[in-house]
């Protein structure tokens, strides 16, 4: 069951409406304060998510439907060489794929190369449900090779696999969400999962905040990995990255060629003593703050 046309115009639909509907509670219930105008930024990030679309449309989805098609033709993957039920195969393929985005995410961090196309993403002034599609094209480029190697790798099930992208990109979006849920339901909910309050700290200016919570969809392996990071008011958190403040960082000309030119100090401007955040030292009981 590889996904066709129709099914990935009917997901992409939904996905739409969600993406208006959420905005549109942004406006009433957000969690963290505007900073920068929102009509600039969404032409930036929405011009960004269209180039990103093509090139998902044209290469990442045929990539992906190939390399399923492949594995399970001559099967190949981990998931190949055991047999388990399939309700037990499916949840151990869903749980590998996204620890292998756990490991991704971690390097597109740690990798000078990598983290330069990556920070187009992290630099945007404020974070909100477009900052979920603003990534370069490159990244974008990138992370379908990392698919190819991680599909071939777990041999997920192509019923699995289209489980776990719908659920990924899901979460992708509710995470880079500023909704304020009631801070005890998103407590609850973050055991579980990446929620918005877990994913506003990865995008704090303050370096160490940013390297922390990589998660994508189940939090736990942040707590795994010891990665994790909850102890931040929201109030206190001020997106982007501070070498990429300015406000001509952020045109779309510059947005696209900025991981071709020579790199600033990322973190020159970070306020080393902001909120004595290095009293903060995060613990897996740590909880989330308001």
């Amino acid at each position: 069951m590889n996904p066709n046309s129709q099914q990935i115009t009917f997901i992409s639909a939904i996905f739409i409406v969600i993406v208006i509907a959420l905005l549109l509670i942004e406006e009433k219930y957000f969690l963290r304060k505007r900073t920068h105008a929102l009509l600039p930024r969404l032409f930036i990030n929405l011009s960004l998510s269209i180039l990103s679309f093509v090139i998902v449309y044209f290469i990442v989805f045929p990539a992906q439907s190939k390399t399923l098609s492949f594995t399970t033709s001559i099967n190949f993957g981990l998931m190949k060489f055991v047999q388990f039920p399939q309700v037990l195969n499916y949840i151990i393929s869903f749980l590998l794929m996204d620890l292998a985005f756990y490991y991704w995410h971690l390097l597109n961090h740690k990798i000078p190369f990598l983290w330069r196309f990556h920070n187009v993403h992290h630099f945007d002034p404020d974070m909100d449900v477009s900052t979920a599609f603003r990534f370069h094209f490159v990244e974008i480029g990138f992370s379908t090779v990392f698919r190819i190697v991680q599909i071939s790798l777990i041999g997920i099930n192509p019923v699995a696999f289209l489980i776990y992208e719908t659920a990924f990109t899901a979460n992708t979006i509710l995470q880079h969400s500023n909704i304020k849920f009631p801070i005890e339901f998103e407590r609850i909910l973050n055991k579980l999962i990446v929620t918005p309050r877990m994913h506003g700290i990865h995008h704090s200016n303050y370096k160490e905040e940013t390297n922390s919570n990589y998660s994508t969809v189940f939090s736990f392996w942040d707590r795994i990995h010891k990665t994790l990071r909850l102890n931040i008011p929201q109030s206190e958190i001020k997106i982007g990255v501070p070498g990429y403040s300015e406000k001509s960082d952020n045109t779309i000309l510059n947005v696209i060629f900025q991981p071709f030119s020579k790199q600033r100090d990322y973190w020159k401007n970070e306020d080393k003593n902001f909120f004595n955040r290095g009293n903060y030292k995060s613990d897996t009981k740590t909880f989330l703050q308001e």
